[in-house]
């Protein structure tokens, strides 16, 4: 049987990677490739309060279709928390902005078009639907939750990301497969022993990331060094 330990940390440096949700921008801001243009996807089988997701390498992005090519979906975003001005903060979210938005933990729920939605990716529609059986709210519910949270919020990786966004939206509850994964597989490498360096690593993100307290993390960070000691 296979070490499930190194598989456990590769996956955890690809989650940790989602914290900045790095991703190309227009053309202008740095030279990368630009959203596709209006009209690059086919919207008619899209339905108000349709539940859409984006698959990206690292993490999938999600957001609710609200009608007339809109989507809402949250963001990590720092320009709602430094100005009002709803002109520059309806321009697309720039790397700089994502980036400031993970560490100062705040975001912002935004309705955009879906090409700058998707931003050319492939998009699954209600592919959360069977998870949720006999939960989904109507149509119209779901597309009013997301109308009404559009604006300012905090963000959490762990507690308040875009997939608890879409949840609470269309099911009534908010919920994040992917923070699941991710926090199984943090308690994956901090129980065994011979991933001292990894528990210590990920006692570190925790702190300056996802701003865990000191008084619970530390142990987290230093009882697999002593244990590996005393061994």
């Amino acid at each position: 049987m296979k070490n499930p330990v190194p598989q456990a940390a590769s996956l955890l440096l690809e989650k940790l990677m989602l914290l900045v949700h790095i991703r190309p921008l227009p053309a202008g801001s740095g030279g990368e490739t630009p959203p596709p243009a209006p009209g690059y996807y086919d919207t008619s089988c899209f339905k108000r309060g349709d539940l859409l997701e984006v698959p990206r390498t690292l993490f999938v992005h999600f957001g609710i279709y609200l009608g007339e090519n809109r989507v809402a979906h949250l963001m990590p975003d720092i320009l709602p928390s430094v100005t009002a001005d709803s002109r520059q903060i309806q321009q697309v979210v720039t790397n700089k902005r994502l980036i400031l938005g993970v560490i100062a933990r705040a975001a912002s729920v935004r309705v955009d078009t879906v090409e700058d939605f998707a931003y050319g990716g492939s998009i699954l529609v209600n592919h959360m639907d069977r998870l949720f059986e006999g939960q989904v709210l109507s149509s119209e519910e779901s597309a009013r939750r997301a109308e009404k949270l559009v604006g300012a919020t905090a963000y959490s990786l762990l507690w308040n990301n875009c997939e608890h966004f879409v949840t609470y939206c269309r099911y009534g509850a908010a919920v994040s497969f992917q923070t699941d994964k991710f926090c199984e597989t943090l308690k994956m490498i901090i129980r065994d022993q011979r991933s001292v360096l990894a528990s210590v690593l990920v006692g570190l993100a925790s702190i300056v990331c996802l701003g865990v307290a000191p008084s619970t993390t530390l142990p987290t960070i230093f009882i697999p060094f002593f244990l590996w000691m005393a061994g």
